[in-house]
């Protein structure tokens, strides 16, 4: 794995980190296939043993991580050989999940796309922003607006005594 491939990329101006823009879902999943179906591996690739190996990976990943406590953005704490074993173990992980949905039929990147759809309007800006919880209540972003509402009016109000 190259120093780049380790890295990613970043735009100088704002620092984010970008992928690689030369290998797309469709790509991995064709690749996959083709990997197993030249060593006749396909009939051992019905979905459960695809989870089963993905949560595998997902283990294997997380051992990597495990007693490091917090752990920075970008890992710096990391030596770079720890980093290659990331990618490698953060690698299987999304083959076996793109495996998992061409074994269910799901198309991934489309599903992908609603989610986050969803997600932006369960999770609206105006009410999520700077929030940890995961409120999957949305009474309760309607419950926090009306305090906030009923805190305002009583200021306007004040307490009577002026």
């Amino acid at each position: 794995m190259t120093h780049s491939a380790v890295n990613g990329t970043s735009n100088s101006l704002d620092n984010e980190f970008r992928f690689s823009s030369d290998l797309s879902l469709e790509n991995i999943r064709s690749d996959q296939h083709k990997f197993c179906e030249e060593r006749n591996w396909l009939q051992f690739h019905p979905p459960r043993n695809v989870l089963l190996a993905l949560v595998g990976e997902v283990g294997e990943l997380s051992e990597l991580f495990q007693w490091r406590g917090e752990v920075t953005r970008g890992l710096p704490e990391f030596t770079s050989q720890e980093k290659v074993r990331v990618g490698e173990e953060l690698s299987d992980v999304l083959i076996y999940l793109v495996d998992l949905a061409e074994q269910c039929h799901i198309d991934l990147p489309a599903v992908v796309k609603d989610k986050m759809k969803k997600n932006a309007v369960k999770y609206p800006v105006h009410r999520a922003t700077g929030r940890g919880d995961k409120n999957d209540d949305p009474s309760a972003y309607k419950q926090e607006t009306s305090d906030i509402g009923d805190m305002q009016r009583e200021r306007e109000e004040g307490d009577g005594s002026e």
